[in-house]
């Protein structure tokens, strides 16, 4: 495949490069660009992150599961490329000097990259933004001071027209396709080549993928790269709802729903990190049918319809019954996510994400409910769950339990005994059967108790 990208501001051309080379491979061993480094190799620690940027602007991401073909057409700045040319440090280079930031320094180019692309957006969530990037050593307290007090200084003018360079630069770059790999510049374009390669694999925001190469060393075969298939992104809003192109970050998916459904928002804040929910898509968190994706139990609990593609032939279905058992979905060779749609409705949505980290880990459990009455009795349950069944599911005798009775902690309770009909969980290492039981059972009674006004939120109850 040939690419053609922007390196700290300097055009790079590429030719017949392998698509499954890791961008933080590529920096460390063919340009010595060693600031980026690699920790954990599956984008948890953030040691490489870079930042990209393209016509939508920039943003943190994790080189380490970000592949070549991905930067195609795009500039990537490393923590190499934050200083000005005539050596002036970034301004949090300079406060996390001032305010001791940095002790064996591992961790620090990568905390640098993700909190300069926080100051060139203006992101002062720093707990959220630098989320993704850990430290064993300074505790995270010095770091975010140097955050904080980087926040007024203004962007380097390098960083500030980097948009503008990549365009006046790059106005035509190369179109990054190579038999039997490509990168379709629509969905018509992917859904002939799929079509006629029907074993190939499709590569979104590789969060997931990039995993099976940089953890399972695994020849993907033929691959298409999705990311320039525009018609595939984009949230639209009618009177019905919303219909989400398979290709939509989770970053831009929460800011979006976010305003409509603030339950789920604060779910995906906890989905991965800023770098992972940057590349990872809605369309893939579907498609992987993992059975403790995030996505799903929400989705399926505000009764999300999916829409498929094979060639010219489209269908939609229930998203619930896509999933049909652990690593099996309702998809035909040739077959991918196109869209996903939402239909308009009050917010009644709850959704609760047990694990044991608060930030950026797998769900030992994840419940997502929908819950809608007359004031006296129950008319609707969706309730769906991930990490308790083999695909992510809904909890239909604890729904049935529900409608027609009355809106009361002794209906709630039913429900909840009724939930053992629903689901046999398993044991694992991030929780027991029996546990996983139990904390679905009370994620019920939660939303009872939400519902009606009670905190139930350990962030946010105080003596």
């Amino acid at each position: 495949m040939d690419i053609t990208f922007l390196l700290n501001g300097e055009v790079v051309s590429l030719s017949n490069v392998s698509p499954t080379t890791t961008l933080l491979d590529w920096l460390r061993e063919e340009r010595g660009l060693t600031g980026t480094k690699e920790g954990c190799n599956e984008g948890d620690c953030g040691a490489c992150s870079v930042m990209i940027t393209d016509a939508e602007g920039s943003r943190a991401l994790n080189g380490c599961i970000l592949f070549l073909p991905q930067v195609n057409a795009k500039a990537v700045t490393t923590v190499e490329g934050m200083a000005s040319a005539d050596g002036t440090l970034h301004p949090v280079q300079e406060t996390m000097v001032e305010h001791h930031g940095s002790q064996c320094g591992f961790c620090t180019p990568g905390f640098v990259v993700s909190m300069a692309t926080a100051h060139l957006n203006g992101a002062t969530d720093h707990d959220v933004q630098l989320a993704g990037n850990l430290c064993r050593c300074t505790g995270y307290a010095p770091i975010i001071r140097a955050a904080k007090a980087a926040e007024g200084a203004p962007v380097p003018e390098h960083l500030r027209t980097l948009k503008s360079k990549l365009a006046q630069d790059i106005p035509a770059p190369a179109k990054a396709n190579g038999a039997p790999h490509v990168q379709p510049e629509s969905s018509d374009e992917l859904a002939a080549w799929y079509l006629d390669n029907p074993d190939a694999t499709l590569i979104a925001g590789a969060t997931d993928v990039g995993l099976w190469v940089t953890k399972g060393f695994r020849d993907l075969g033929a691959v298409a790269f999705l990311n320039r298939c525009a018609d595939l992104r984009g949230i639209t809003e009618d009177e019905t709802g919303l219909r989400i192109g398979a290709m939509t970050t989770l970053t831009e998916v929460e800011a979006k729903l976010s305003p409509l459904h603030p339950s789920l928002g604060t779910m995906l804040r906890r989905y991965g990190s800023t770098q992972v929910r940057n590349a990872a898509t809605l369309g893939g968190n579907i498609a992987n049918g993992s059975p403790i994706g995030d996505g799903p139990p929400a989705l399926i609990a505000l009764g999300a319809t999916l829409q498929l593609r094979r060639g010219d032939a489209r269908r939609e279905l229930p998203l619930e019954d896509f999933f049909l058992d652990y690593g099996k979905q309702d998809r035909a060779p040739g077959e991918f996510v196109e869209a996903i749609t939402v239909p308009r409705q009050h917010d009644t949505l709850r959704c609760y994400k047990l694990s044991k980290r608060f930030d950026q880990d797998i769900s030992a459990v994840c419940g997502c409910m929908s819950i809608t009455g007359n004031g006296t009795e129950i008319l609707t349950a969706r309730i769906a769950f991930g990490g308790m069944a083999a695909t992510p599911k809904r909890a239909a005798a604890a729904e049935a339990a529900l409608v027609g009775q009355p809106w009361s902690e002794e209906t709630i309770r039913k429900a909840m005994e009724a939930m053992a009909q629903d689901f046999t969980p398993l044991s694992d290492m991030r929780a027991s059967a029996s546990y996983r039981m139990e904390a679905a059972q009370n994620m019920l009674l939660r939303y009872f108790h939400d519902a009606n006004g009670q905190a139930t939120n350990l962030l946010e109850v105080s003596a």
